[in-house]
């Protein structure tokens, strides 16, 4: 029932500015797999209005595009299940970055592209480097361009193959002022804002510095797998109402994607801030933050405490945490300054062995302007998407008699003790109740059943030998846990209490899996324990054996 087709490889065509060529290659491309015998279709496509890229997509079959109305204006998307439909070799499909017209199949075009990959269809597809969710910021000083469309740095992570597109800003600004990539009457604006020779220069080293971070991330990643444990993890420390929170989060997601490590996203639950206390709006805001920091990778956790410093450097001893992110202290009156230290101060000054990056939060906003090709969007929240890419052995540690489903409402004491009498069934190491109190203590300091439908509850238990993970399915939610999103599925994760490096592997691989839009799609049809691993190994072998280099061949 859930075994499926090989799933598609993804080639993305990488530029630092429209009119480099991105589509252009995509196009020749799909020429020489169409010469070779590869049954090739154009699933979308935008020339803005460049006779030769027109002129070029001449002899490609071309998939019928969606006629939408959306607020009295008809606007065209890309039919995904007329591509699926039509189910060809490799699929072309401009502008990753896209969003969709709202009461679309998704939100955006690159979880069109997923779904259509998961459908065994190659896609080859173009990215400008500024819509890269984690370089919002730098985009933004750097240029001073406010991206509105934006996608998850993992989709280029998972990418099979990246081709950097790259032409000189001289040869660049010559086909401007040709009328090679807009016309005459938008030339000379452009020239004068977004094709800047300063700008272009900063978004060709961006580009070329990402890519270099892509090849250096793969190439250390074979070498990371045969390591029981990466030491020095990545934390965000957040605050309800931290000024430009996104900017931490995208720093730490950068800074974690250079160390090859996991990252936390943290919010400290003071009570104060207790969910019956805080206002509506405050909860919006930090609703928003943690939803950005689970979208760019993090594992996100709300611990309670009221000491907030004690507190996160628990959190940072407990997950062998390395470096610390946190923002600019605001301001307060020197009076208080006397008396006692901020958050920050006590941070450097107790964090033994602990690096803290404080950065500079502080930051006037400014005005907003479009970058070219981008056609107004309404504002639609980014979905949560998968991250790092690589196998992950979780079906190692699962076993039928440790997979619970639940097709009625389920309370929550009543899923964690199941699942931890499943998990110590059998194996005479360890006492039920000393199994119960660990989870009840990590509960108590903040809950691991999260907004995005997955719980992670977890412990390190005493004399347990080796890690084991129990699975919990659950059709219609746990009953008394408010969460944004239903809980659908619950992993419970036991490890050896000497031994907490290998909490933070298996962790992270729960995590990592937890955010498979395909195999949370495939564990919503299971019906069976032995589905169930079947779903897992079935993407362990998926993910794992994709490899770096595409190649199609008929």
């Amino acid at each position: 029932m859930i075994r499926r087709a090989e799933r598609g490889r993804l080639k993305v065509y990488l530029g630092y500015c429209p009119g480099v060529g991105k589509t252009y290659q995509m196009l020749q491309e799909g020429h020489r797999l169409r010469e070779e015998g590869i049954d090739v279709v154009v699933g979308y496509l935008e020339t803005h209005g460049r006779a030769e890229t027109a002129k070029l997509a001449c002899g490609l079959e071309a998939i019928p595009r969606r006629r939408v109305e959306y607020r009295g204006v008809p606007l065209e998307e890309m039919d995904v299940d007329a591509v699926l439909a039509r189910k060809p070799q490799v699929a072309l499909i401009d502008e990753l970055a896209h969003t969709n017209v709202p009461g679309s199949r998704n939100p955006k075009r690159y979880q069109d592209v997923q779904d259509i990959l998961a459908a065994g269809i190659h896609v080859i597809t173009t990215l400008n480097v500024q819509h890269l969710e984690s370089l919002y910021d730098t985009v933004e000083g750097t240029v001073h361009v406010r991206v509105r469309e934006r996608l998850p740095d993992s989709v280029i992570a998972e990418a099979d193959q990246i081709v950097n597109v790259d032409v000189t800003t001289e040869d660049l600004l010559k086909r401007l002022q040709e009328g090679k990539i807009y016309k005459a009457d938008r030339i000379e604006a452009a020239m004068g804002n977004y094709f800047k020779t300063s700008n272009l220069e900063k978004l060709r080293e961006l580009t070329l510095r990402e890519l270099a971070s892509q090849i250096d991330l793969r190439r250390r990643e074979a070498l990371e797998e045969e390591r029981t444990a990466a030491p020095d993890q990545v934390m965000v420390a957040l605050s309800s109402r931290g000024p430009n929170s996104e900017m931490l989060l995208r720093y730490a997601s950068r800074l974690a994607g250079r160390l090859n490590r996991n990252w936390y996203a943290v919010y400290v639950q003071t009570p104060s801030e207790e969910p019956t206390v805080i206002d509506a709006h405050t909860q919006r805001i930090l609703s928003g933050t943690l939803t950005l920091a689970k979208q760019l990778g993090a594992m996100v956790f709300t611990y309670k405490g009221e000491d907030i410093p004690a507190t996160i450097l628990r959190f940072a001893k407990e997950y062998r945490v390395g470096t610390i992110v946190v923002g600019t202290p605001t301001p307060k009156p020197l009076w208080k300054t006397l008396w006692r230290k901020t958050t920050v101060e006590r941070l450097i000054h107790e964090a033994r062995g602990i690096n803290v990056v404080i950065l500079d939060t502080r930051k006037e906003e400014p005005p907003e302007i479009k970058t070219p090709q981008e056609a107004p969007a309404p504002p639609i929240p980014e979905p949560s998407l998968p991250v790092v890419p690589g196998a992950s052995p979780l079906s190692g540690f699962l076993a039928p008699e440790r997979i619970v489903i639940w097709d009625q409402p389920v309370e929550k004491e009543v899923v964690l003790r199941t699942l931890a009498e499943a998990a110590v069934s059998g194996s005479g190491e360890v006492a039920l109740a000393a199994v119960l109190t660990n989870i009840a203590k990590r509960e108590e300091q903040g809950s691991t059943f999260l907004n995005e439908g997955v719980a992670l509850p977890h412990a390190r238990i005493e004399g347990l030998r080796r890690p084991v993970v129990a699975v919990g399915l659950t059709r219609k939610g746990v009953s008394d846990v408010s969460t944004e999103k239903p809980i659908e599925s619950v992993f419970l994760i036991l490890s050896p209490e000497e031994a907490p490096e290998i909490q933070i592997q298996v962790l992270g691989q729960v995590s990592r899996a937890s955010r498979n839009r395909e195999l949370a799609r495939n564990l919503g049809i299971c019906r069976s324990p032995a589905d169930v691993i079947s779903a897992f190994r079935d993407w362990e072998t998926l993910v794992g054996a994709i490899p770096r280099k595409t190649e199609f061949k008929s």
